[in-house]
């Protein structure tokens, strides 16, 4: 029987701490080929290197860093590096929660969307909360998960994000909740007097709806959400239709 293989990657970049916990565990079921960023690149959401060279450089076997994000590392990876050994993707672990509409800007999860995009069955994992360091437990659990994907497979346009609590009390497949983030974008000034800005906001509230991502990290359970590639909605179709055909 062929020896599978899984791709790990980050947006954490080498030095994340959530990244050595996960390849010791995926290795005690699979090769493990780790493809990373050489620096954080958070927040990247599905960014690809378009304008400049990308540089990967090998740092031991079967470990690489890129200059590029974690899209590049999986593009990289299954399109060029390792063509078709790779058989799972799992990226992660972040340091900190992609819930809600965090999913939108995350590059951990966009590292799995990438994934799925190239036909391979894809994991985003994270830790629920910022502070939380359990990196151990979610990297346990990421092993038992890959193996549950190898033998049960997935839907080819379906992938999981995974939060994992500081306390495990039980698990729950969710939907996105929904995180609300100040709008204030911050103005400073640098030493030479010129302006500088600071575009993340702080999280002003969640919505504690049951059976969403949010209400289960809230219950100290793990959230296990399937997302799909497909985001057009069929259910609007219709309506939209009706006033679209004024454009005829």
């Amino acid at each position: 029987m062929k020896k599978r293989t899984i791709l790990v990657t980050n947006d954490d970049g080498i030095h994340g701490a959530g990244l050595h916990p996960l390849v010791a565990e995926l290795r005690k079921i699979a090769r493990v080929i780790a493809m990373v960023p050489d620096q954080e690149r958070s927040g990247m959401s599905h960014s690809i290197t378009l304008h400049k060279p990308l540089w990967v450089r090998k740092v031991e076997d079967d470990f690489y860093i890129t200059t590029g994000t974690p899209v590049d590392c999986v593009r990289f990876a299954i399109l060029h590096m390792f063509r078709k050994k790779i058989d799972m993707v799992v990226s992660g672990i972040n340091t900190g929660p992609n819930l809600g509409e965090d999913v939108i800007y995350s590059g951990t999860v966009g590292g799995a969307r990438e994934g799925a995009l190239l036909g391979k069955p894809s994991l985003a994992v994270s830790l629920s909360e910022l502070g939380n360091d359990n990196f151990t437990d979610a990297a346990k659990f990421s092993r038992r998960l890959a193996e549950l994907v190898f033998r049960h497979g997935m839907p080819p346009d379906v992938y999981i994000n995974v939060n994992y609590p500081g306390v495990k009390r039980g698990v729950e497949v969710t939907t996105l909740g929904k995180r609300v983030y100040d709008e204030k974008i911050l103005a400073r000034r640098d030493p030479r007097g010129g302006t500088y800005f600071w575009l993340s906001g702080k999280i002003l509230k969640s919505r504690f709806v049951n059976g969403t991502d949010i209400s289960a990290v809230d219950d100290d359970k793990v959230s296990i959400t399937p997302l799909r590639i497909e985001t057009s909605d069929p259910a609007i179709y219709g309506e939209t239709a009706k006033w679209l055909k004024d454009l005829s």
